[in-house]
């Protein structure tokens, strides 16, 4: 099921992108300027574009609920940590965090370590 939405989705996510792309530019951002379509108000008379474009934005967020609905079910019977697959709890270790010898100072003249030579 989730697939069947998912390439519904999908589909109505390229007809949006192509109808807004076919679409008349007015001119000036968020509708500011745009064609005298009625004497009073602002707004421009709706195209069979403009309408369309509505109809697939509407399906398009009723799909990305439906998917967003789907994913939360499919998550909700199971945690993370069933998912990890490991039965047995993790054991404490009373090493140390670095290794005695593994120090990020340079080995003093005392250590055992050899030194390296100097690129004088």
């Amino acid at each position: 099921m989730e697939n069947v939405v998912l390439i519904i989705h999908l589909l109505l996510a390229l007809a949006l992108i192509g109808v807004v792309l076919m679409q008349r530019s007015e001119g000036g951002g968020l509708g500011i300027g745009g064609g005298g379509g009625g004497a009073v108000s602002g707004r421009s008379a709706a195209t069979a574009l403009g309408k369309i474009t509505w109809v697939l934005a509407g399906a398009f967020i009723c799909t990305s609920i439906a998917l967003t609905v789907i994913a939360a079910k499919n998550s909700a019977s199971s945690s993370v940590f069933d998912r990890l697959g490991t039965s047995a709890p993790v054991e404490e270790t009373t090493t140390p965090l670095a290794p005695a010898g593994d120090s990020l100072l340079p080995p003093s003249e005392g250590d055992d370590a050899p030194l390296l030579p100097r690129a004088d």
